[in-house]
């Protein structure tokens, strides 16, 4: 991978630590003796390590196959692991999470963006991929605290603001999934066959579709399964 300035890959290694560190705090508010949360507990920096070694030794270069091996190794995996959570530890892990924690976490997607700006300056993913182009999820990252104070002003919780807020950034989400997926270098490539998705191939840009997006992605179904029930916290 081309050389970019040092402060690019260590501002993305902190904000990858940072989004990590909140969702564990949360879990830890929440409850830490359950067999979901000690799991989470685990896995995250197990997973962290992993993906940053896959990468370190050129795993994710090879991407001929069908499906590409980032997919395949690095994004199915985190999607189920997901899904096991939705599904079967609903009641005794996810609405025991604080709605607090899983809305300012979104704060992160404005360093996440900067770095998509840079890293397109640097010739590693395309304009498409930042807030210049057709990614717009900074708008999440922004409305985070400012959703975050709205809502939970005077101890009480604005269900509505926050079902709105997840639901759109659910949107914002999918819109640069879409593009950074169908930008890989790889036999699904559909768009941008002249400035490639190429940095998320090496580490520590890995961690974007392995760890920072999963995250996102989790807190807002999670923030959406507590917001469809009775009891909010």
């Amino acid at each position: 991978m081309e050389s970019l300035p040092i402060y690019v890959p260590v501002v993305f290694a902190l904000t990858t630590v940072t989004s990590i560190a909140i969702l564990l705090r949360a879990v830890r508010r929440a409850e830490t003796s359950t067999f979901p949360s000690l799991l989470l507990l685990f896995i995250l920096p197990f997973w962290l390590f992993f993906q940053g070694i896959l990468a370190m030794g050129g795993f994710y270069e090879d991407s001929s196959g069908v499906p590409p091996r980032l997919v395949l190794f690095a994004i199915v995996p985190a999607l189920l692991l997901i899904a096991v959570y939705l599904i079967f530890f609903r009641h005794p892990f996810i609405e025991k999470l604080p709605l607090r924690s899983l809305t300012i976490l979104h704060i992160v997607r404005i360093p996440v963006e900067i770095v998509l700006l840079w890293l397109f300056l640097g010739g590693q993913v395309p304009h498409m991929m930042t807030f210049e182009g057709r990614n717009f999820d900074i708008v999440a990252g922004i409305a985070a605290p400012i959703v975050y104070w709205v809502s939970f002003r005077k101890g009480e919780t604005h269900r509505g603001i926050l079902i709105a807020f997840n639901i759109l950034g659910l949107m914002l989400l999918a819109n640069i999934v879409t593009i950074a997926v169908i930008s890989l270098p790889s036999a699904v490539q559909l768009i941008n066959f002249d400035e490639p998705n190429r940095a998320v191939l090496y580490f520590p840009y890995v961690w974007l579709p392995s760890i920072v997006v999963p995250i996102v992605l989790f807190s807002h179904l999670a923030s959406l399964v507590k917001l469809s029930g009775k009891h909010l916290r």
